[in-house]
């Protein structure tokens, strides 16, 4: 081939990579979809909320903490319990945002693995409360955070007195103050992180990679996956190479707040997809794009099922209990999460024109 041939086949190539390029990202000029807008209401109606309610939840918590430290009693165990509860029932809000100042930073992952890592390592917070030395800030994630004041202020198997004997131990005393410190810490740099980044969120409003849309929706799909693979798919014993069930790696198993939770964590995610301001919301920028209104049909129809199923349910029941005696309803609602994940992951993405750049291992 001449040398001008071979420079001319170059610029075309160069030419339709970048029109094929330009095809996969809609253009809003003439879907007439505001992404800034969209951002904007994300920032200032979910995240920042979420973020606002962690913190000041995690403040009682710490508060409640102190208090029955100060003066130990069956009361004060009761309202301990009660702020744990409140707190890790808020996170489900905020877990969904592990983006920007959230995000992995130097020896940090991000703030979901710092303070929700489950399950916790019984063998590791027992050789701390032996040996009286811990440290929050090692790589022993699944010692720390919420789920390691769960295993200090509950147990299943044991009354509230026999609980409240354990807890005189000076040990687990300073490792509880220090826990429930740790957790109020690091929710509020990642709130005070959001005072700054909030501007820089809402004016990145492309959807190639980096960019807000798609850091938003890839820690939607991420959290959207450890909902369906970890708090259900795992501990029903229905993962890659599993031969039988395993409660134990339930979520809040020793509060027996499995399920409220899982729950809680699906209704957070249905509110991103959808908004609060259907318009400014993935479902309404998806309804602005070839093949859009057609997906948010039948995505609809496939959240319309998932609520039946866990409305169907008792938010309170004991998780363990049912996967050992009667899992099929949980399973029912484990079938149908993965059936979605093709509306919310492949299709959605697709058709926004947002790439996925994490791995879940689904191969969906």
């Amino acid at each position: 081939m001449k040398k001008t041939g071979i420079i001319l086949f170059t610029v075309i190539a160069v030419l339709v990579g970048v029109v094929a390029c330009k095809k996969d990202e809609p253009d809003d000029s003439k879907t007439g979809f505001d992404r800034v807008a969209m951002l904007v209401e994300y920032r200032d109606k979910l995240i920042l909320p979420a973020y606002q309610d962690a913190f000041t939840k995690s403040t009682t918590l710490r508060d409640a903490a102190a208090s029955f430290v100060a003066e130990p009693s069956l009361d004060k165990l009761d309202a301990l319990q009660a702020s744990w509860t409140n707190g890790i029932i808020a996170w489900q809000q905020a877990c969904i945002y592990n983006f920007g100042p959230a995000g992995e930073s130097g020896i940090n992952k991000s703030i979901q693995e710092e303070i929700a890592t489950f399950p916790v390592s019984e063998t590791k917070l027992n050789n701390i409360l032996g040996s009286g030395i811990w440290n929050t800030g090692d790589f022993n994630r699944d010692a720390r955070g919420f789920f390691s004041v769960e295993y200090l202020i509950f147990d299943p198997s044991a009354d509230s007195q026999t609980i409240l004997d354990r807890l005189n131990a000076q040990a687990r005393k300073d490792f509880l103050i220090d826990l429930c410190n740790d957790i109020r810490n690091r929710i509020s740099t990642v709130l005070s992180g959001w005072s700054t980044y909030g501007s820089e969120f809402a004016s990145n409003s492309g959807t190639d990679a980096g960019s807000s849309v798609s850091l938003l929706y890839n820690e939607f799909m991420k959290s959207y996956e450890a909902l369906k693979n970890f708090k259900l798919g795992l501990p029903l014993g229905l993962r890659p190479g599993q031969t039988a069930v395993a409660p134990e790696l339930l979520e809040a198993r020793y509060s027996k707040n499995s399920f409220r939770l899982v729950k809680t964590h699906y209704n957070s995610l249905v509110n991103v997809y959808r908004g609060l301001d259907e318009t400014k919301s993935f479902k309404g920028y998806l309804k602005t794009v070839t093949g859009g209104e057609a997906l948010v049909s039948e995505t609809e129809t496939q959240l319309a099922l998932l609520e039946g199923q866990f409305n169907a349910l008792d938010e309170n029941l004991d998780m363990t209990d049912r996967i050992l005696s009667d899992p099929q309803s949980l399973i029912d609602i484990h079938t149908e999460l993965q059936k979605n994940t093709k509306n919310f992951k492949s299709d959605m993405s697709s058709l926004l024109g947002i790439a996925i750049t994490f791995t879940s291992g689904d191969g969906d």
